[in-house]
């Protein structure tokens, strides 16, 4: 690559502007106007053109916030548009510059400049976060579900806001309201990370929910993975912590340059709400008579609250999300409403989804509907068979008085069919709507060929991504497990890229896996990784460490990848090298093979017994070394 300096208009002999565009500029695997990282994002551009286009060099431009120009590439003769490095000095925490570029084509041709495009860095440093972990200030029994706390404070606003920034995350789940409304578009933020290790926060542009006067800014927090029940064979609590807490720093600036600081501490009071229960396996409970209207607004009594206590935490281990949120991407009707054999309401939906099931219901107050979630039928009723122990049942208990609507907030199903109990009158299927939840990675593979069959097959396996791409790669949707299993991702890496832009998905994953590996080399089986006690290596399983990132420099071209994964990757294989010596044979020790038994379907012929049976063992001996009682 060589770099030709260059500024101003096309210079006489570059060749004339053409009908191409620079469009769709993104810093690193998804666009938008925060940059993650440590201030130095890499740069992805496409060229729109009539005709065909080979690039064959570029320039991009730096600008303060105030459009004037501030620095400089020149002209790089470079065919690279896709993960380009960063050509500037890195940004400074909150630092806000503009960006703009044009490329040429081997022909000589260049496009006109493209728009500027506002970057901005997050809060990059440990010192630049002034707010502290707060948490509810009662004792709690944590042993059986609690009831959600909302956290609130008030604070005043003067004329000439010229932007405001909401910093944000949690100790479990939360979701932030500013004067009476919720912020963002986000669901279950902050997700699911190695919480000891790595915990991500989100940043909002919130200027437009702020008033001149009073303000307020409020938070509910759920226990999601952070203390909820989590893993199969009943599982465990509290594996992260057993204190829900809220981590908030509002930036204000003014017009004449000053700024302000809101920030969790003293003087934010808490309470209990409507959210009597919630959990990811179990669902949620909810009674609208304990509603507090207008609770996170400017001017609400909250003369009964209680104060808040300060928690002692890492603040490093703060990060910027590498991928999407989980966001609601589609809303599905109930197509049918029926009875089963024992004359429980059923609802279809039609196909299966993953999220939960928004309602719309008048009746009087202190009735409380029951809904169950599950994805199949068994013998005409709901078949919560599969489920195990979870529960996936959200209750709501009306406040009655007018037209109420209800979406749980910290909890998801996996489910096709609804079973519905305590309904106020006729119930049909315009009252309730599947509304599906998913990390928002942008489609980017699509396959259609003449066979129906195989079309719907794989439209089942994009459904099937969806539903278990929920912040970390699952092995299932439903039941109570859900867990990140490392051999499951590895296999469907090469899938979930050809379908999804999925590397900032797997990048966060694939950090928690480098944060969570055992000190010796050897890979969890599950990340983030939710088992008491070290486990043995396991082949495939723990080969996903090396796999997966490979599968995405493959697929995406990103050398970054493997650079961050590198000692993990390296961690792994000089562990293997030691277990398997000179021989390069590993045939000691317990597997889990080819895990499901391809001949199960034929139990009855004597030679297939065996080898059944041999699973059952294997799927006990497995229950009892992860989740012991």
């Amino acid at each position: 690559m060589t770099i030709q300096q260059t500024s101003g208009p096309v210079a006489a002999g570059e060749g004339s502007a053409s009908a191409a565009t620079i469009d769709a500029v993104r810093f690193e695997h998804h666009p938008g106007w925060l940059c993650p990282g440590p201030g130095r994002a890499r740069l992805s551009w496409t060229v729109v053109t009539p005709g065909e286009w080979q690039q064959s060099a570029y320039e991009i431009e730096l600008h303060g916030p105030d459009g004037e120009r501030r620095d400089t590439t020149g002209r790089v003769n470079s065919s690279e548009s896709v993960l380009v490095d960063w050509p500037f000095a890195p940004l400074k925490s909150r630092e806000q510059v503009l960006l703009r570029l044009r490329a040429w084509s081997d022909k000589g041709q260049a496009t006109h400049w493209s728009k500027l495009v506002p970057v901005e860095a997050g809060l990059l440093e440990p010192g630049d976060w002034t707010a502290r972990f707060v948490t509810s200030s009662w004792s709690e029994d944590t042993t059986p579900e609690q009831p959600s706390p909302f956290l609130r404070c008030e604070f005043a606003v003067r004329l000439g806001v010229t932007q405001a920034r909401l910093y944000i995350t949690a100790l479990g789940l939360y979701e932030a309201q500013l004067n009476g409304e919720v912020v963002g578009d986000h669901v279950l933020d902050p997700g699911w990370s190695s919480y000891n290790k790595r915990l991500r926060y989100q940043t909002f542009d919130v200027t437009g929910q702020l008033r001149e006067g009073p303000n307020a800014l409020g938070a509910i927090l759920g226990d999601g993975w952070y203390r909820g029940r989590l893993g199969f064979g009943g599982g465990r609590i509290n594996i992260y912590g057993n204190k829900l807490a809220l981590l908030a720093q509002l930036e204000i600036k003014y017009d004449d340059g000053a700024t302000e600081t809101i920030t969790t501490g003293d003087g934010w009071q808490a309470a209990t709400g409507p959210i009597l229960a919630s959990g990811i396996y179990d669902g949620e409970t909810y009674d609208a008579r304990l509603e507090k209207e207008g609770w996170s607004a400017p001017g609400f009594d909250a003369k009964d609250w209680s104060g808040v206590e300060k928690i002692e935490w890492d603040l490093s281990r703060l990060v910027t999300p590498p991928g999407p949120p989980v966001r609601r991407t589609e809303l599905v009707k109930a197509v049918e409403i029926s009875k089963s054999p024992s004359g429980k309401t059923l609802v279809d939906f039609g196909q299966n989804v993953v999220g939960r099931i928004r309602l719309t219901v008048q009746g009087e107050a202190g009735r409380t509907i029951t809904i169950r979630h599950a994805e199949v039928l068994e013998n005409g009723e709901l078949g919560v068979r599969p489920l195990r122990a979870a529960k996936q049942t959200d209750r709501y208990t009306l406040r009655g008085g007018g037209v109420e609507t209800y979406e749980p907030t910290f909890t998801f199903h996996g489910f096709r069919y609804a079973e519905i109990e305590g309904w106020p009158g006729d119930l049909q299927t315009d009252d309730l709507v599947a509304v599906v939840i998913h990390s928002d990675m942008e489609r980017t593979g699509w396959f259609e060929c003449s066979d129906p069959l195989v079309n719907r097959l794989h439209e089942n396996v994009v459904w099937g991504m969806r539903g278990n791409f929920v912040d970390v790669p699952t092995d299932c949707p439903q039941r109570d497990e859900r867990l990140g299993w490392t051999g499951d991702i590895e296999v469907f890496a090469p899938t979930a890229s050809f379908l999804f832009n999925s590397v900032g998905f797997l990048a966060s994953w694939l950090a928690d896996l480098a944060a969570d590996q055992y000190a010796n080399g050897i890979v969890p089986y599950v990340i983030p990784d939710i088992m008491d006690r070290e486990l043995p290596p396991m082949a495939a399983w723990s080969d996903a460490v090396v796999i997966v990132p490979w599968v995405l420099y493959q697929r995406f071209g990103d050398k970054g990848i493997l650079a961050a994964q590198f000692e993990s990757m390296k961690a792994w294989v000089d562990h293997l090298d030691r277990l398997t010596g000179e021989k390069r044979l590993w045939d000691e020790g317990f597997q889990f093979a080819d895990w499901l038994d391809p001949d199960s379907r034929r139990i009855n012929r004597p030679q297939a017994r065996p080898t059944r049976i041999r699973r059952r063992r294997l799927i006990l001996r497995t229950r009892r070394a992860c989740f012991p009682k």
